[in-house]
């Protein structure tokens, strides 16, 4: 196995992992995977948080 495909191997398992942590505990909200290149670049974790269960009223 060459250099390049280990380094690869490792980056898909990093990546993988980075989007398992996104994900771990998150309730409500969403996980965006940014890819350029054909590469994922960036990944980002919106966690919405809903207090109580009634919907506020505002006047």
């Amino acid at each position: 196995m060459g250099n390049t495909e280990r380094s690869d191997r490792q980056d898909h398992q990093t990546i993988e992992q980075a989007i398992r942590l996104a994900l771990k505990d998150i309730r409500f909200g969403s996980v965006e995977i940014i890819v350029h290149d054909s590469k994922v670049v960036q990944i980002e974790r919106k966690e919405k948080i809903r207090l109580g269960s009634e919907p506020s009223t505002t006047r």
